[in-house]
């Protein structure tokens, strides 16, 4: 696969992004001037509030296609890449990737650096491939979506940090002990693949391709091209079995014939008698309705992304 030839970018860097709010803007900014120049590459460094995102990455497109930009890069989390990914799905328009968030799943699972200057350097030097997307509702997401226990986690998290100013990692296990207390338990029919079942839990998660569930590679993907969404449905139906359950996730010991029910394909309906749903896609929370419509979108993104390795 030929080398991208890349001397013009729109950098969109979401500057609520965990690591440009520990460093600053200006530090920051100055830093990614310097890579950038030193790979030969112009680079418009813009930094935007969340919200602007979308607007900005809709603006890059129109210039990439009338040739004034060869691609864009996102800087920050999932929500941030899952945003702008939005706007140039199917467009063949390559996107880079500064991972700037706390987690960085897509980045890490594209085997793309967490180091700026590391991220930079791929950007410079190695080829586009394509990734694929998942999609519910019309809404995409480049990692995973969900319902049940964990939108409502989401939700209660972002209350204690605005109430507290604590960490995201802290107010999420106090909003896990809150959302415990009053368990959703959801009675849902799955269709996938002409397979038609009935599903009670309390936690059901649609993956963009397949996720690992052992260790060492616990919560991350091999691969991103296989076409295929991966749904996992919790079976504990009460709080100590999904405490339980949590406990094996961080330990990398999840059993699959135990604790999940697990179901793949290219398309998904997940109905409920509720009318509106709590939905999670990459850690973004939306009310959506019933029934939810999901599908994979093969290799409708084009990231600027080490090769990946066989398997």
């Amino acid at each position: 696969m030929p080398i991208l030839k890349r001397k013009r970018v729109a950098a969109l860097l979401n500057r609520s992004a965990g690591t440009i709010e520990h460093r600053g803007e200006t530090s920051l900014g100055d830093i990614l001037a310097a890579e950038f120049q030193k790979h030969g590459i112009s680079a418009n460094l813009e930094f935007l509030p969340a919200a602007d995102l979308g607007p900005a990455a809709e603006h890059a497109l129109k210039q990439v296609l009338n040739r004034e930009l060869d691609a864009v890069i996102v800087g920050g989390g999932d929500g941030s890449i899952q945003t702008v990914a939005g706007v140039l799905a199917g467009s063949g328009v390559p996107l880079g990737i500064l991972p700037l968030g706390t987690m960085n799943h897509f980045a890490k699972d594209l085997g793309i650096p967490t180091s700026v200057e590391g991220a930079v350097g791929v950007i410079a030097t190695e080829t586009a491939r394509s990734v694929d997307l998942g999609e519910v509702s019309g809404q995409v997401f480049i990692n995973n979506s969900s319902i049940g226990i964990y939108p409502y986690m989401v939700l209660e998290r972002e209350r204690e940090r605005r109430r507290k100013r604590l960490s995201k990692w802290m107010a999420m296990i106090l909003a896990g002990l809150r959302v415990l207390r009053n368990l959703p338990l959801f009675r849902l029919r799955v269709r996938i693949e002409g397979l038609s079942a009935l599903v009670r839990s309390p936690c059901v998660f649609v993956g963009n391709n397949e996720y690992h569930l052992r260790l060492p590679a616990f919560g991350g993907r091999e691969r991103l091209d296989r076409g295929e969404l991966c749904l996992y449905a919790a079976k504990a139906e009460n709080r100590l079995s999904l405490f339980w359950l949590g406990c094996r996730c961080i330990l990398g010991s999840v059993d699959q014939q135990r604790d999940l029910r697990i179901f793949k394909g290219r398309t998904a309906e997940i109905s409920t008698r509720r009318h509106l749903l709590l939905v999670a896609t990459d850690g973004e929370v939306k009310t959506m309705r019933s029934p939810l419509q999901y599908r994979i979108r093969r290799g409708a993104l084009r990231v600027l992304a080490p090769a990946p390795t066989k398997g």
